[in-house]
């Protein structure tokens, strides 16, 4: 096959088909093959219509003659014609017979060189960073015929990789059997025992339309409030020296009878229905930052707002986005980063952190209102800790280069030559090769890797206060925000006079 290059992006045409996802393409004599809303179409150029050739198909693949496909639909597999028909699932349907010898031994020297290739042809730095690469590879390899289980192999490429010594260079083993385990319902709450019975000592609130954060006792019509003693599960009666959790394995998501009381008997207890869930992670989250947004309004009289970001992915863009436009009219900001996870590259978080104030608008009524309008003008600080690392190293670092204000807490964990994804090994296991790393235009050396980032002021969470239910890191943050409100309070910005015509002169 020859592609004519020159004026390629000219000759593109849309197929007459209507806006929607499409993937899965794949091309035959004539035809396109694409899955949209879970059904695999065939397109005819000839005729340039579009039909079905089977519903609920996830993945396929064809033949190289365009005349078979082999399909995946759930848990089934077929093979079927490849041409339009609107064939059923489980049409052509393979029975799971397929069996294969392995020797695990040639295997494991197979995964063994291949992951070491890897790291050797796409590792960022083809110098290896200085390393005889070549030389460590015969020396981990001269161990692999002592390996006795695909764990052992997985340990000795842990330790080859770690010769890098640099950051995002992870090994995972194949699958493993399943062990199968038994749910144990939670209902987000602490308890104490105290007078023969548990009592709920803290309920979590929750956010009962997200199921991630979903609290139990919380939701409409069950008023049930801490204190209340839990009396019986489905019958069961509970008491202070039993497991309580034990009374709620295998009932998540099922409906639960307890009953509660607000006194530590029997007697005057009532029923209620709950669905336990499966963590209370999401909860005791959403608890910790309530609990900081709670510390910095009260302690700055509500002039200062506070959001966390627990990742630079996904969770981090959708917990930034719904702590910073909810606390738009606040003067100041503590951004946490905190435990951050990483994830992406995070300049869009500090471009929306950054912006200043280009203008104002006066309408004839109501209030002035500013350009652009999502953000906050005045001072901000930043927390860090050791557990925020990768994006989380980079999120501060363009804080610190943006201007934005101090860094408070203790430096970071240093990992910022990334990853973006690779091949995995033959039994599915796989190695990550680091494959960039960021670096500075302005003073031309690395960013963070193996250093961190370095707060401007240095405070630790010792546990001795953290048990006390103290947070000096977050503490220390407020007193920085509450001086620069003193030293610099905000100026709401008044219109100048409005304009007047100057009266027209007769000569």
């Amino acid at each position: 096959m020859k592609v004519d290059l020159e004026g390629l992006y000219e000759r593109v045409i849309g197929l007459p088909l209507p806006a929607g996802n499409y993937g899965g393409l794949s091309g035959g004599t004539g035809k396109l093959f694409y899955i949209s809303s879970g059904t695999l179409f065939q397109f005819d150029f000839a005729s340039r219509e579009a039909k079905p050739v089977m519903a609920g198909v996830q993945a396929y693949d064809i033949n190289p003659k365009a005349t078979k496909i082999l399909y995946q639909a759930g848990p089934v597999f077929g093979i079927i014609d490849a041409v339009p028909g609107g064939f059923p699932p489980g049409t052509g349907r393979l029975t799971p017979t397929l069996e294969m010898r392995s020797d695990p031994r040639a295997e494991w020297q197979q995964i063994f060189r291949e992951a070491w290739r890897l790291e050797r042809d796409f590792y960022y730095d083809p110098n290896m960073r200085g390393l005889n690469w070549k030389a460590i590879g015969d020396r981990y390899e001269k161990l692999v015929p002592s390996v006795a289980h695909r764990d052992d192999l997985t340990y000795l490429l842990g330790e080859m990789v770690a010769e890098l010594n640099t950051s995002h260079a992870y090994v995972q083993g194949a699958e493993n059997p399943e062990v199968k385990q038994v749910s144990v319902g939670l209902l987000g709450v602490d308890f104490e025992a105290a007078n023969g019975f548990y009592r709920f000592k803290k309920i979590y609130e929750g956010e009962n339309w997200s199921p991630g954060r979903r609290s139990p006792l919380t939701e409409p019509g069950l008023k049930v409030k801490q204190g209340d003693y839990l009396i019986a599960v489905n019958g069961v009666p509970v008491r202070a020296g039993d497991n309580p959790y034990a009374a709620f394995e295998g009932t998540v998501g099922k409906t639960v009878t307890l009953r509660i009381n607000d006194k530590p008997e029997e007697k005057g207890a009532r029923e209620v229905k709950v669905r336990p869930v499966a963590s209370e992670s999401g909860l005791r989250y959403l608890n910790w930052v309530r609990d900081n947004e709670r510390r910095v309004s009260l302690a700055t009289g509500g002039r200062c707002g506070y959001v966390h970001v627990p990742d630079t992915s996904i969770g981090g863009i959708t917990e930034f986005g719904k702590g910073f436009y909810a606390q738009l009219d606040k003067d100041a900001l503590i951004v946490d980063e905190r435990y951050n996870g990483g994830g992406f590259i995070p300049d869009f978080f500090v471009e929306k952190l950054g912006r200043k104030l280009l203008s104002v608008a006066t309408p004839r009524y109501g209030m002035d209102f500013k350009n652009p309008g999502g953000a906050i003008y005045g001072p901000k600080a930043m927390l860090v800790n050791e557990w925020a690392g990768s994006g989380g190293d980079a999120f501060p670092y363009y804080f610190r280069k943006a201007g934005l204000g101090p860094i408070i807490g203790k430096r970071t964990w240093g990992g910022l030559v990334g990853i973006s994804g690779g091949p995995s090994l033959l039994d599915g296991g796989s190695v990550s090769v680091p494959q960039f790393g960021l670096w500075s235009p302005q003073d031309g050396k690395w960013i963070a890797e193996n250093q961190g980032i370095t707060p401007d002021i240095e405070v630790s969470n010792t546990p001795d206060l953290v048990n006390k239910g103290r947070d000096p890191q977050l503490e220390r943050a407020i007193a920085y925000i509450q001086d620069e409100l003193k030293k610099n309070p905000p100026v709401t910005p008044k219109h100048p006079p409005f304009p007047v015509e100057q009266p027209i002169k007769n000569d």
